[in-house]
């Protein structure tokens, strides 16, 4: 069951800002009269409602896909998904004409970042000295040394607060947040609150921050263990971060306390930032860490082959955030290199400081890279004259991405990769019910001919309509529920205002890009 413990309330992470004085950010808006009402109190046990009618894909081969079928909820969980489902006295959602599949997983977010969104839409990891738009601002100099060490406890939350609630909107129903804020309890406390505030499934990914005196990472884990996580069966978990970057004194304690408290490690892997002789020191053993099925590793570009087949050996898990790795410098996404090998990643969105963190860009762009790639290499087997124009793949060519496959990325192996896969991230009996209705009748979708064509190629958030999370409905019928987003909006303007003036960077609409 869903733990409520521990909520310690959004307004003290807002009472320095006179904007929210004696309001809430969260309150319920206003239903339209001309709608039908959500489900009353579900995910509530003993309250049932049945999804009706819609199609269903469920990413369980066990359970398998239904032009058109019915799910009953029951409290937090799935009680039964077919054909027809006969619940007298349950509430009905009505499905038809959607399509009903689980909750998209994003394994890979910075959401403290949400402030600067689009800030970097050129930005480069960091300064290649090209003096070009790409090199000047970058995410190393700008950000991370710069936007992210004056950030305020205040900061932190309405940033994860309006992140979170956006990814919710698209139909995220879990994500990592990859928490680089951490420079006091303070920070660490106000990123948890926003996670819970959001009402979504999520792991709170506890890294590291600028370091200055009062800052307690990696022992602070102890602490936020305690006071947040009592309890594994929590709608929001706990990941350590485990970057191997900080140094050798750092990364033998963050994953010594992981493993003392039971926790997944998660960490960058980037080539380009100077990361791979650290990893090859782990593949040779020389490390002072060990790898094993409790890592999850973000990105892997640019590492040796060595590296790969140590980690694939340990069963360790790669995060790929394929819009992000292609446009910012981190190296062409692995994902051959992973095929190769009979691995598969999972999908993350990364920084929203450069691209969107809906989960249809994910999937598109990894579909469309890897083809792109394998289908060069094929063409490139032939000599473009006739008949060798359309030849036949050789032997070991890679296979073509399918929308199959990266539908699993997004959902089914995202939830492995968090630990969460016994919970979530296909629609199975006896689950968690985390789930989304998509518009199969908008005018970019119909006529409907394939669901999972449909999902991967033609979608975007606005066919988002129902997002449902561990039973209760978090979004209904194309209204966020629970949030007063104009307020919310505003608060985050603030708080952009307030990191622009205290990082020193001109407010420019048009400047940066």
């Amino acid at each position: 069951m869903t733990s409520r413990k521990n909520h310690v309330g959004r307004r003290a992470f807002l009472k320095t800002s006179a904007a929210v004085a004696g309001t809430g950010l969260l309150a319920a808006s206003p239903a339209s009269a001309a709608e039908p009402p959500p489900p009353k109190d579900s995910g509530r046990r003993g309250r049932r409602y049945v999804v009706r009618g819609g199609a269903v894909m469920s990413m369980d081969p066990a359970v398998g896909d239904f032009e058109t079928a019915d799910v009953l909820v029951e409290g937090e969980r799935i009680a039964a998904v077919a054909p027809r489902v006969d619940a007298p006295g349950a509430d009905v959602i009505d499905a038809r004409g959607r399509i009903v599949m689980p909750g998209f997983v994003d394994t890979h977010h910075h959401l403290f970042e949400t402030a600067e969104r689009a800030f970097l839409a050129n930005g480069l990891l960091l300064d290649d000295g090209s003096g070009s738009p790409s090199a000047r601002p970058n995410y190393g100099e700008h950000i991370l040394q710069g936007f992210a060490r004056v950030y305020r406890p205040q900061d932190v939350y309405v940033n994860a607060l309006f992140g979170g609630l956006s990814q919710l909107d698209a139909g995220v129903t879990t994500v990592l947040d990859v928490s680089q804020i951490h420079h006091s309890p303070e920070h660490s406390d106000a990123a948890v609150q926003a996670l819970i505030d959001t009402g979504r499934r999520a792991a709170f990914g506890y890294f590291e921050g600028d370091g200055r005196p009062g800052a307690r990472y990696p022992e602070d884990a102890r602490r936020i263990r305690e006071r947040w996580f009592p309890s594994d069966d929590q709608l929001v978990t706990l990941v350590m971060g485990g970057e191997l970057h900080l140094g050798r004194e750092t990364y033998t304690r963050s994953w010594a306390i992981a493993r003392e408290l039971g926790v997944r490690i998660a960490a960058h892997s980037v080539g380009s930032w100077g990361m791979r002789p650290v990893f090859d020191e782990i593949a040779a053993g020389t490390a002072g860490v060990r790898v094993g099925p409790d890592n999850l590793f973000i990105h892997m570009t640019g590492m040796s082959d060595r590296t790969w087949k140590t980690f694939r050996d340990a069963g360790a898990q790669v995060s790929l955030a394929f819009p992000i790795e292609m446009v910012m410098r981190h190296g062409t996404p692995p994902i051959l290199k992973m095929q190769e090998l009979g691995m598969e990643p999972s999908l993350s969105s990364d920084v929203e400081t450069t691209m969107a963190a809906d989960p249809f860009t994910l999937m598109r762009s990894a579909m469309i890279m890897q083809r792109m790639v394998v289908n060069q290499l094929v063409l490139d087997q032939g000599d473009l004259v006739p008949p060798g124009n359309w030849p036949t793949p050789a032997e070991g060519t890679p296979e073509l991405l399918t929308v199959r496959d990266v539908l699993r990325y997004a959902t089914v192996n995202g939830a492995a990769h968090l630990g969460l896969g016994a919970r979530t991230g296909t629609l199975t009996p006896g689950k968690q019910a985390d789930l989304v209705l998509l518009d199969a009748t908008a005018l970019n979708v119909a006529p409907l001919n394939s669901v999972p064509g449909a999902v991967v190629s033609l979608m975007d958030r606005t066919n988002v309509e129902t997002v449902i999370v561990a039973g209760r409905v978090r979004k209904w019928r194309g209204r966020l529920l629970g949030a007063d987003l104009g307020r919310l909006r505003r608060e985050l303007e603030a708080s952009r205002d307030h990191l622009f003036r205290a990082a020193g960077v001109p407010q420019d609409l048009f400047a940066y890009s």
